[in-house]
């Protein structure tokens, strides 16, 4: 295996035990709530492999709890994070499946509140590292290293493109890019990693687009 940077290394600053099991675990549930794009009410946490087997020992269920509240993997306040959900209104459960998933270490969140739902499938690949394998049905790859955003939109002719001019007009630099669609004509989803945090009036601009139905950022 090649690493870049020690930190590949050594990992993140973070609440322990483990940082496949807790750390990675609070980026799965932080990049949930980014995309879901607010507080949600309630999640269903479905856990796979290793995940499904250690999850209270390891620490796994405070985390993801923590980074469904915003917590990043270093927050002490990981640590009390069922009581902190509780205060929020938080409504959480986490199911244990048997299935087997091409990573150990998966998990898939729905959340939701009373206006829409969301369902997120990420894993944990080591160092506190994650990659989100599915969003809604959606086939993708994002590592959450990088400032991205998610763009749903009617798979239109010009969608791409006029998103894309619109990045550029706002001098945002795209670092990788990739379009999925379940239907030929249907919903599409663009994936797209960028250089910079995007400003909400950046976004408020795309949302705009003809066919456009929904954009969510995930910060870095």
């Amino acid at each position: 295996m090649k690493f870049t940077s020690v930190f590949d290394i050594i990992g993140p600053v973070m609440i322990g035990p483990s940082s496949s099991h807790t750390a990675g675990a609070a980026r799965i549930g932080r990049v949930a709530r980014d995309l879901f794009g607010r507080q949600p009410k309630w999640a269903k946490i479905y856990l796979y492999g290793s995940f499904a087997e250690t999850y209270r020992g390891h620490g796994t269920d405070v985390a993801m709890v923590g980074g469904l509240l915003d917590f990043d993997t270093y927050d002490e306040r990981i640590k009390t994070s069922f009581q902190l959900a509780k205060e929020a209104n938080l409504e959480f459960e986490f199911i244990t499946e048997t299935a087997n998933k091409e990573h150990p270490n998966t998990a898939r969140i729905v959340l939701g509140d009373e206006n829409s739902e969301m369902s997120v499938e990420g894993i944990s690949i080591g160092g506190g590292k994650i990659e989100v394998s599915e969003v809604n049905g959606f086939k993708l790859r994002l590592t959450g290293g990088m400032p991205a955003i998610l763009v749903v939109h009617d798979d239109r002719a010009g969608c791409i493109a006029n998103v894309a001019n619109t990045l550029a007009m706002h001098n945002v630099n795209i670092g990788h890019m990739e379009v999925s669609r379940i239907e030929r004509g249907q919903t599409a989803l663009m994936v797209i990693e960028v250089d910079q945090n995007i400003d909400e009036k950046v976004l408020q601009q795309i949302s705009l687009i003809p066919y456009i139905t929904k954009v969510s950022k995930i910060n870095n």
